[in-house]
């Protein structure tokens, strides 16, 4: 079955070694809008009905926590936390709990610069077809209400907290992994031992012990379709931030959608940052923070952290890789169309 993928713009891709046939019955593969992005889900197993059976329940998955933890939806439980802010807790479910309890840990590591109260800077707005500004009168009386350290978990109680009345909470920088995740844990649970999730350039994958990897391939940003090689993962999560993904230019400016918590504006660190590790929480939420903090910080946090490696790209075109990231990357060369392998997946 030859791959077929919505894709969008970023510098991760993915692509993907020998095809299913000769070692597996099926592979099924899906994408659906999802978080603003799609999601795509592809799975490999002996029967085709079962494969299609666990994905879709990994997609009602991921739904139920989406709609849990968007600030969109104003029927979200994330929604009832903002209108409550500096009034009453709210009762969270364990999920949301555990996706809030990971942020103050990264808001923690990043010093602030990683922070989910950034949602209270409520001016701007990344939309291509209606972008906003806002002035830095309208920043400046925003500002005092981003501080993480005033939402207030109480896990006893199973309760969220904003301190100060018109406080927001947006979990885009760290809900998206620990919802695929989700979803990868219902295909695991239907028996599926060799499986992808990708959403929007955060992607984690499984495959038995010995058997052939996922490919990831990596895009070098420097120059559009050209890629700088490819990570063969067997288990695992590669998690990435830009400044390319949203943003609009005013007055030959570009203002992009990575907000530093501690200006209100656009962060101005790296272009690109992609973390590897087998463990979500040791990468989710902290390429964002490399954003804020910069090349010379993000590579100090990616160095003293266990168990993680990656990749950042300055705005200078400047490239440093980890040791480990370095090791792992195996050159891309062309595949003769007689091979029965499936093609690297070029986003634009």
């Amino acid at each position: 079955m030859t791959p077929r993928f919505l894709l969008r713009p970023g510098w991760i891709m993915l692509a993907f070694l020998a095809g299913t046939t000769t070692l597996q019955a099926a592979r099924v593969q899906e994408a659906r809008p999802l978080m603003g992005t799609v999601v795509e889900i592809a799975a490999d197993g002996p029967e085709e009905t079962a494969l299609r059976a666990a994905i879709e329940a990994a997609y009602r998955e991921m739904a139920r926590l989406i709609d849990m933890m968007s600030h969109y939806d104003p029927g979200s439980v994330v929604t009832a936390i903002n209108d409550a802010a500096g009034a009453r807790p709210v009762a969270v479910p364990s999920e949301l709990m555990e996706v809030l309890t990971m942020a103050r840990r990264v808001s923690e590591r990043s010093r602030g610069a990683f922070d989910v109260t950034v949602g209270s800077l409520r001016g701007w707005r990344f939309r291509s077809d209606d972008p906003r500004l806002p002035s830095r009168g309208e920043i400046a009386a925003q500002l005092p209400k981003v501080d993480y350290r005033k939402l207030v978990l109480d896990r006893r109680a199973g309760t969220a907290f904003l301190t100060e009345r018109g406080m927001r909470i947006d979990l885009g920088g760290i809900a998206k992994l620990y919802i695929l995740h989700a979803g990868m844990r219902i295909l695991t649970q239907h028996g599926i031992a060799r499986a992808m999730v990708n959403g929007g350039g955060d992607v984690e994958v499984i495959a038995p012990d010995g058997g052939r990897p996922w490919r990831i391939g990596v895009r070098d940003p420097r120059a559009s379709g050209r890629l700088l090689g490819a990570l063969e993962l067997r288990r695992g999560f590669v998690v990435s931030s830009g400044n390319y993904e949203r943003y609009f230019v005013r007055n030959g400016k570009q203002y992009h959608h990575i907000l530093n918590p501690s200006t209100g504006f656009p962060a101005e660190g790296p272009h690109g940052v992609t973390l590897v590790s087998t463990e979500m929480e040791a990468v989710n939420g902290l390429p964002v923070a490399i954003m804020v903090l910069g090349k010379r910080a993000g590579i100090n946090l990616v160095s003293s952290t266990p168990g993680i490696e990656g990749i950042i790209v300055d705005r200078d075109a400047s490239v440093w890789m980890s040791p480990g990231f370095r090791a792992q990357l195996h050159a891309v060369t062309a595949t003769p169309a007689a091979e029965s392998r499936e093609p690297v997946l070029r986003q634009p």
